[in-house]
């Protein structure tokens, strides 16, 4: 079976929602999200009508963000759009190396008493979203320099026999240290032992991030539109 042959990933939100992420959701009628303090995206059937729109924004509320990820779907004319950014849906296609060693550092588990370091250094680095309860949706792990968290990564979307890297962050003052390269493989050897395979999103506009990940042996799927809506 190739990657193209495997929806999931065509609609990993709903796939995730519907499926392991499910203690997490919230619905109404087709339409589904994850509970704010977790994560903003939702998502509608791959064919809504005008029924599952209205759910949505019923679900959402009035004013709320509709982050719609990379569904296709086009919502209502009235919903103003908010934001929209052309990026790539990337696999691993090959083995995962071993995770590179490094003196002075170890990679760490980070769990919910971590989470006002974690919050603090999203608000550093802004690798894209992440709430109080983000850390729920998989494994999180870090690194730390004289006790401080200076780097880490984690899973967020979890579709039938995948898990997404997400929130690959380092401090501006570790930088250059292979941090990102040594936590991204190290989650991906999680995921693999599992049984299940890792895959991630990259903005187009983040070419640094993107090298790295062709560098570290992940391919591109496909190229992807994520976008947002303010519902009226």
């Amino acid at each position: 079976m190739t990657d193209g042959d495997v929806p999931a990933l065509d609609d990993p939100v709903g796939q995730s929602l519907t499926g392991r992420h499910a203690h997490l959701a919230r619905h109404f009628g087709r339409a589904v999200s994850y509970v704010p303090d977790v994560a903003s995206f939702c998502a509608v059937p791959a064919d809504p009508d005008a029924a599952d729109w209205n759910d949505l924004a019923k679900l959402l509320g009035p004013g709320e963000l509709a982050d719609l990820f990379s569904a296709p779907a086009t919502p209502p004319r009235d919903w103003e759009p908010v934001f929209h950014m052309e990026g790539r849906q990337m696999v691993w296609s090959g083995d995962i190396p071993p995770v590179p060693e490094e003196s002075g550092t170890a990679v760490v588990e980070l769990g919910a008493r971590d989470v006002p370091e974690m919050l603090d250094l999203v608000a550093r680095t802004r690798p894209g979203p992440f709430r109080r309860r983000t850390h729920a949706l998989g494994t999180y792990l870090g690194i730390r320099e004289h006790g401080t968290l200076v780097a880490m990564a984690g899973e967020r979307l979890r579709p039938p026999g995948w898990a997404e890297i997400s929130a690959v962050c380092t401090a501006p003052e570790a930088r250059g240290r292979g941090h990102a390269a040594r936590l991204i493989t190290a989650v991906a050897a999680r995921v693999t032992a599992r049984g299940d395979r890792p895959f991630l999103h990259v903005a187009e506009a983040n070419t640094g991030a993107l090298a790295l990940y062709e560098r570290l042996g992940l391919t591109t799927r496909e190229r992807v539109t994520f976008r947002g809506f303010r519902i009226p």
